[in-house]
């Protein structure tokens, strides 16, 4: 398991960020979300916030583990970048990516309303996880790399 803190200024102010490796193994889950609580303490977060937060990290990182890696062998990465407005986090693997699901670097729902993003149809073989993340997460994107693995990355506003 891999730490990283940075600090970095930015045309919206100073921004912190947290990168962790874990093993792609169920019972490492529960520390990126103790990640998530200590970001909580250097940017206070309303306690249902913090909970809702935990969740949509929790079904991300769960799905990199459940689907990544055949057997178990893998990393799963997380980083957390602190704004003063906002909180991205990206789960990302190395895993056969999303498959043939045209998730390609687009954003599940256009924030226009332009229908550019995903449709209902396109998730519905995911489960749930992908639907409880949206509904917490202010922007939420899915992609695939060109040598496979997955990325989900969403933001909330703060």
């Amino acid at each position: 398991m891999d730490e990283k803190v940075t600090t970095v200024d930015g045309a919206d102010g100073e921004s912190r960020i947290v990168r962790l490796t874990i093993p792609a193994k169920p019972e490492y889950v529960s520390i990126s979300r103790l990640a998530l609580t200590g970001l909580s303490r250097v940017r206070p977060l309303a306690d249902d916030t913090l909970a809702d937060l935990k969740l949509a990290l929790t079904e991300a990182t769960s799905n990199s583990v459940r689907h990544a890696y055949a057997n178990g062998e893998g990393r799963v990465q997380i980083s957390f970048e602190l704004c003063e407005d906002r909180l991205i986090v990206e789960v990302s693997d190395d895993g056969p990516g999303f498959g043939s699901q045209s998730f390609e670097n687009r954003p599940l729902e256009s924030q226009e309303g332009g229908g550019n993003g995903f449709g209902e149809d396109e998730l519905s073989e995911g489960g749930l996880g992908i639907a409880i993340i949206r509904s917490i997460a202010d922007e939420l994107e899915l992609s695939t790399g060109p040598q496979g693995g997955s990325r989900l990355r969403f933001t909330k506003l703060l």
